[in-house]
């Protein structure tokens, strides 16, 4: 997972101040507002559709993610979300996205092999057994989709950012916080 963070990170950094391409891997420009307005919007549905589903999922006696606990808790890499979201939305929106647009494939499909790529990586990176990779690839495509959309209608990455944080924070309600109040809402 380093290296996918460290490289991510890495290559956008490269090619950002080697070859002056922070325009065009949509970092900098476009229309940054609209972005984070679209992002904040996007971000507090997908908030409120996790916090649902995952009330939903507790109150059915569902199993709780041990292993994504473990991770966040143990090797405190609750701190360090903020990075690993900046070099996925770097990453996937930034350098993918914008690549495959200035390449002049379909701009949807660009879109939709971003997303799924993400998808994909949540499988492939996540230290955690395949249920809970499941359960992260599932909230992984409406992040990749609506990322993809507001970063290429913005030409600007961070509404992407914003949507990806806003339900990172609601991860760690899901794994933090609800699974304590489920049992008290509905009195089990």
């Amino acid at each position: 997972m380093a290296l996918y963070v460290v490289g991510g990170i890495g290559v956008v950094i490269w090619r950002g101040t080697s070859k002056r391409e922070w325009a065009e891997m949509y970092l900098a420009g476009g229309d940054r507002a609209k972005s984070l307005k679209w992002g904040g919007i996007a971000g507090g549905i997908l908030f409120v559709m996790d916090i649902v589903n995952t009330v939903i999922y507790y109150s059915k006696g569902a199993p709780p993610m041990t292993d994504m606990l473990g991770i966040l808790v143990n090797m405190n890499f609750l701190f360090l979300f903020p990075i690993l979201v900046l070099a996925e939305e770097f990453l996937w929106r930034g350098l993918m996205l914008s690549s495959m647009v200035e390449k002049g494939f379909n701009p949807h499909l660009s879109v939709f092999v971003t997303a799924m790529c993400y998808v994909l990586n949540h499988y492939a990176v996540a230290p955690v057994g395949m249920y809970e990779r499941g359960l992260m690839a599932m909230m992984a495509f409406p992040i990749g989709i609506l990322g993809g959309y507001i970063t290429l209608k913005s030409k600007n990455v961070w509404g992407s950012v914003l949507v990806h944080m806003i339900t990172m924070f609601s991860m760690v309600l899901d794994i933090f916080v609800i699974p304590n109040l489920v049992p008290s809402l509905f009195h089990l």
